[in-house]
């Protein structure tokens, strides 16, 4: 679907805390096998963050930036490897 990353992930917070707990476990647990970051994007008051780990991108949102940036609908013809509702 695109040539600068293979996976996508896409989540939501219902706050910035909730955003902030999944930023700080997806930072902790890869960086216990040994993957760390090329860049990182974003901050907790703007609504969205950003891991770029070079072929996963992870980006996580407030419900209302990710109603704006619709990413699910840019993507929609990718085939999801798992989605959790």
């Amino acid at each position: 679907m695109c040539s600068f990353a293979s996976y996508f992930v896409i989540c939501s917070g219902e706050s910035e805390r909730q955003i902030k707990a999944i930023y700080d476990d997806v930072e902790q647990t890869l960086k216990k096998e040994g993957v760390l970051p090329h860049h990182r994007e974003g901050t907790l008051d703007s609504g969205w963050l950003l891991f770029d780990f070079g072929d996963v991108i992870v980006h996580i949102f407030t419900p209302l930036e990710r109603e704006y940036y619709q990413l699910a609908e840019l993507w929609s013809r990718a085939v999801p490897v798992i989605r959790i509702q």
